[in-house]
């Protein structure tokens, strides 16, 4: 198994991407392929000799605007991973960068699944239960009814073969549980979920996400990025809240101790880093979109979500989920 990690992308870049990538060639057993500047990145792997490397000359910056910045810089870290993975010589690659502009790589790069209308970021929420897989996360601000029936089938497939969900349970994202509630994007896709043949359990609010009550939530890429930068933003706010409180009094510090395991168990649960990154489903092969801020911890955990959709191969089941739904339209015309 080896992974292409983008040694450019993301804030800390290029020394967190490059730790990261070797605690996943330590602890993971995959050989990591670092792409990036030579004259920043191979300094760096020095003191670590397990990870590979592979020199681009140019970098796709955050502030650039993503597909024409893929076009000027063929020679991009981004645009270099995802050649790798066309051509078979990694099974996936990583990117803490320019989400907009991993996006265009892997499109330009690898192409889409025939069938796909539009990609799909899709990354696990932690819920009361198991954690559900919510898509999309911000590939497609603006989407059509028949996008969030595709992403509802490709996140099926996502749960099924990475999360071990037998028959998911489909939500989609609301202001309300009764089915007229919602925009006009909301009304127009409920219908077409119900008759979709999944197992759509109708309009879910945030509180019915996480309570676990759904293993896949769907939503226009615009409101999944809201909801899970508000999940990410809102349980940093809870420890830092308790990181200031519980020192403050001599009982607070003697409870502090008393539950400090408990606490460590319940950070790790809703700690984005746990999670990796978001893969991005629909494009032909592995391709997983790391948090900007992503230190070492979650540049690891993002190059084994690479690794578990590559062992799963599930580009390979949502090709085959989306050409048996095109076979059939065309069956039925």
């Amino acid at each position: 198994m080896r992974i292409a990690l983008d040694g450019m992308g993301g804030d800390l870049a290029p020394q967190e991407a490059v730790l990261g990538g070797a605690q996943a060639a330590r602890d993971l057993g995959v050989e990591v392929v670092v792409v990036g500047l030579p004259e920043r990145v191979r300094p760096l792997l020095e003191a670590h000799p397990r990870l590979h490397f592979v020199p681009a000359s140019q970098i796709v910056e955050m502030d650039e605007h993503p597909a024409q910045a893929v076009r000027r810089k063929p020679d991009s870290s981004m645009s270099v991973c995802a050649r790798l993975t066309k051509q078979g010589q990694v099974d996936g690659w990583v990117s803490a960068g320019n989400s907009g502009g991993i996006m265009a790589a892997a499109l330009f790069g690898q192409g889409r699944i025939r069938g796909v209308e539009r990609p799909a970021l899709g990354t696990v929420l932690p819920t009361a239960g198991e954690p559900a897989f919510l898509l999309d996360v911000g590939a497609n601000v603006d989407s059509r009814p028949e996008y969030l029936v595709q992403f509802a089938r490709m996140g099926c497939v996502y749960a099924r073969e990475i999360l071990g969900r037998s028959e998911p349970r489909v939500g989609l994202l609301s202001n309300g549980e009764e089915a007229g509630k919602g925009d006009q994007l909301v009304r127009e896709t409920q219908p077409r979920l119900a008759a979709s043949g999944l197992n759509f359990c109708g309009n879910v609010e945030p509180k019915e996400v996480l309570a676990g009550q759904v293993d896949v939530v769907v939503a226009d890429g615009f409101a999944g990025s809201l909801v899970i930068k508000t999940a990410e933003a809102t349980a940093e706010l809870i420890f830092r809240n308790l990181r200031r409180e519980i020192p403050r009094s001599v009982a607070g510090k003697a409870g502090g101790l008393l539950i400090r395991d408990g606490v460590r168990r319940l950070r790790k649960n809703l700690d984005w880093r746990e999670y990796g990154g978001a893969p991005l489903l629909g494009i032909e092969g592995v391709a997983v979109v790391a948090h900007g801020r992503s230190d070492a911890l979650a540049i690891k955990n993002a190059i084994r979500v690479a690794r578990q959709a590559a062992e799963t191969d599930l580009t390979g089941q949502i090709r085959g989920a989306i050409d048996g739904i095109v076979k059939g339209r065309r069956a039925s015309e």
